[in-house]
């Protein structure tokens, strides 16, 4: 693929397509391209004898002021390397019931691929420890793809996930809330009280802090 595709692909095919097509189609391609340099520019080079290079340049780039949003997932050394530190910190931190709740959902996040917003939603009672193998959570709150709305699933506590969240149930959910079977318990709850007391739901915003400060602590490069 060269800059002579992409002029023919966005001067001819999207030719008449909205200009929201056109980005979004660029950045895609762009998004795809970085990935590749990052990760696996000298593997390929190995293998091709080519060098990896974007073929959206200044040129033939659709007119937008959105820049391409680059995610790449962390290698499983990485992943391993985070929770170790981590897990390693819960024996000196200052404040071991919340740290350990941002561990332990973090760590099922990675473990089974929750999303952080259905993590937060989640009650004990969604914990199905009888169903399958392993067990699974009943994900109530699951986000639909394409704008369809909520979801629900079950999903099946793999990769050791079940060992984790029986740890936290046993020995850290009582540091939050005293009353295991009340309706509604949350499984990751706030150091806040309502009104009558129990804890309430963790919200998005502390898990994604928690999970951003073990990074910067115990990853190289803090990311």
């Amino acid at each position: 693929m060269e800059p002579a595709d992409a002029d023919a692909y966005f001067g001819k095919v999207l030719r008449g397509s909205p200009s929201g097509t056109r980005l979004a189609r660029s950045q895609a391609l762009s998004t795809y391209f970085m990935f590749l340099e990052l990760r696996h520019k000298v593997e390929l080079h190995r293998m091709t004898g080519r060098v990896i290079e974007c073929p959206i340049d200044e040129m033939n780039k659709p007119r937008g002021a959105k820049d391409a949003q680059l995610r790449i997932p962390p290698s499983e050394p990485e992943v391993g390397a985070l929770f170790t530190g981590w897990g390693g910190e819960l024996a000196t931190c200052r404040k071991f019931a919340p740290t350990a709740r941002n561990y332990t959902a973090s760590k099922l996040l990675s473990q089974v691929g929750l999303r952080v917003s259905e993590a937060c939603g989640l009650d004990l009672d969604d914990i199905k420890w009888d169903l399958g193998r392993f067990g699974k959570p009943h994900v109530r709150h699951g986000k639909g793809a394409r704008g369809s709305g909520p979801r629900e699933r079950m999903v099946p506590l793999i990769n050791g996930a079940g060992r984790t969240l029986r740890w936290f149930i046993e020995d850290v959910w009582g540091r939050f809330d005293d009353d295991h079977t009340r309706p509604g318990a949350p499984l990751f709850p706030s150091e806040r009280k309502n009104a009558d007391g129990s804890s309430r739901r963790v919200g998005d915003d502390a898990l994604r802090n928690g999970l951003k400060d073990a990074a910067k602590a115990h990853l190289p490069g803090g990311e």
